[in-house]
């Protein structure tokens, strides 16, 4: 009888566990796919296995593409949310957008349209800020920057205002392009990210 009851026991904790398993989904751009770097080294790769030493069953999927902008991710995100049924979609999109010039307004459509459709596949979502340089002027770099807490206070979504805080503008946390994070700050962009992610968990 106390192997039954220990055999049921045991089978409920691994339902259990398996009920508490998810997807987080990641659709990014060059920051989140690695560019320049070795990818299993990169915060997406440190992130899994921070959900793994801390007891998550969570399993990660990087759907981020160097280059794409909103509207590609945008594109994109149907198809990745039938596919893996994520739990919580991680966007880190917009930083092609501003440096190609696109409107903050096209930019907060676009990220508006796949939080919707995250959240109408039953994901919660969190939104990575993303700011950009001084010189592309006060009135542009404020009206993008306003984009994603706007979003996050429409939406009731979680946010990190600003994906790069404590790397965008440190040249030894940068590559030599002055764009993309260097393999140092790989960890640091995991910290900004983990405080607002792990709730969601």
């Amino acid at each position: 009888m106390r192997v039954w009851w220990l055999s049921a026991g045991l089978a409920l904790m691994l339902m259990a566990q398996n009920a508490a398993a998810g997807t987080v989904l990641i659709v990014g751009d060059s920051i989140s796919a690695g560019f320049g770097l070795d990818t299993s080294k990169g915060w997406v790769a440190l992130l899994q296995q921070r959900l793994e030493h801390e007891g998550f069953s969570d399993k990660v999927v990087n759907a981020s593409i160097s280059g794409d902008t909103s509207a590609n991710g945008q594109a994109r995100l149907p198809a990745l949310l039938a596919a893996n049924k994520p739990s919580l979609v991680v966007l880190e999109l917009g930083g092609n957008d501003g440096l190609q010039g696109h409107p903050p307004a096209q930019l907060l459509q676009n990220l508006s349209t796949m939080i919707d459709n995250a959240q109408a596949a039953g994901a919660k979502v969190l939104l990575l800020g993303m700011r950009l340089p001084p010189n592309y002027g006060a009135r542009y770099t404020t009206a993008f920057a306003q984009v994603y807490s706007d979003l996050a206070e429409q939406k009731n979504i979680a946010l990190v205002p600003f994906f790069l805080e404590g790397i965008g503008g440190i040249p030894m946390m940068m590559q030599a392009d002055g764009i993309h994070p260097a393999l140092v700050a790989q960890g640091k962009l995991l910290e900004n990210v983990w405080p607002a992610m792990k709730p969601l968990l």
